[in-house]
């Protein structure tokens, strides 16, 4: 049974969109995105008249109400002790079967950190400094290749250190259930706490993904100015917290918030970035899982137990009826 429908409302002004445009770089960089509808929810169905219910006397019938119960919260931690390496990397496999691994690095020059597995291969910007960070195994079980590279030319990167592990994960859900360079929050967040509330008024998980999406649409705007800033250049990473105190973001900010507060309850959600046809715009949205029923929304219809796309920053903030289109007109590239 379908729950919610998201109808959008098509303004006629057309928000700039260039910001979301991508420079190309040697290695497989995947820079941050930018781009904007506003949408509203409401029944999919018109709902069936229930029959009375018999009341007694002098008492108000009363409908019980159980809230959502989020399952344990999981995180994602760089253990030094577990960590293996030289030439001043370490890298922690300890949690693969968790769905990430973590990495701390030094050198004085600029480093990147590849993930490889069949086919894909994700790059990251790494601290020069020592500083950890964990990064998702989103490509399932596997055979992967871990990578720390030191720039020495312009655009040559030598191998620092390199190694391999078979990766088996508990499920497919482990890498978009935790924080992450992309996602990056704690049980401290604020963005935590707010998910905390707004699930606390939910009975299920549909529910609080509605809660959620409803919230960031009223208070997070489009931050024009950041997304020119930010426009062809790599190594930008959001902020949850800081983008939900400010009020503004750009589609980056959208999605990393919607997945902190989300995988915060409990709830599996991808990062995604891709394209966007007609003008092949670089764009970051967001996926989700729950078993329950879907929802409709842009204008294709989200099934039950698969993951569902959620555009937050086309919804929050308008855009031109031809970046709405059935879901064919988006194009998946990276998953966080």
């Amino acid at each position: 049974m379908l729950r919610k429908k998201i109808r959008w409302l098509l303004p006629l002004v057309l928000l700039c969109l260039w910001g979301c445009q991508t420079s190309v770089e040697p290695l497989p960089e995947q820079t941050p995105p930018k781009a904007e509808s506003r949408a509203q929810t409401q029944s999919a169905a018109p709902q069936e008249e229930s029959a009375p219910v018999p009341e007694e006397s002098g008492t108000a019938s009363q409908v019980e109400f159980t809230p959502y119960q989020a399952p344990e919260f999981l995180d994602a931690v760089f253990e030094e002790s577990e960590a293996q390496g030289e030439n001043g990397v370490l890298l922690d496999l300890s949690k693969t079967e968790e769905g990430y691994v973590g990495v701390s690095a030094q050198s004085e020059k600029r480093l990147k950190f590849q993930v490889l597995m069949g086919d894909s291969t994700y790059t990251y910007d790494v601290s020069s400094g020592g500083e950890p960070a964990v990064f998702p195994l989103q490509c399932g079980d596997g055979s992967y290749t871990f990578r720390v590279m030191e720039n020495i030319t312009a655009e040559k990167y030598a191998v620092l250190y390199s190694t391999d592990k078979e990766v088996s994960l508990k499920d497919e859900f482990q890498p978009f259930l935790r924080p992450s360079e992309y996602v990056s929050y704690s049980r401290d967040s604020q963005c935590v706490k707010e998910a905390e509330k707004l699930a606390a008024g939910q009975e299920d998980a549909l529910g609080v993904v509605e809660a959620v999406f409803d919230y960031i649409c009223q208070h997070i705007t489009y931050d024009k100015e950041k997304a020119q800033a930010v426009s062809g250049t790599s190594g930008y990473l959001p902020d949850p917290d800081e983008t939900l105190s400010s009020g503004k973001g750009i589609c980056f900010d959208y999605a990393s918030l919607a997945a902190a507060m989300l995988r915060s309850e409990g709830i599996p959600v991808k990062v995604v970035f891709g394209y966007v046809q007609p003008n092949d715009l670089y764009h970051a949205w967001n996926m989700f899982y729950t078993e329950e029923s879907g929802w409709v929304t842009v204008e294709y219809q989200v099934e039950s137990n698969t993951w569902n796309r959620l555009d937050l920053t086309f919804s929050a903030n308008g855009a031109d009826a031809q970046f709405i289109g059935d879901g064919e007109n988006y194009a998946n590239v990276y998953f966080y």
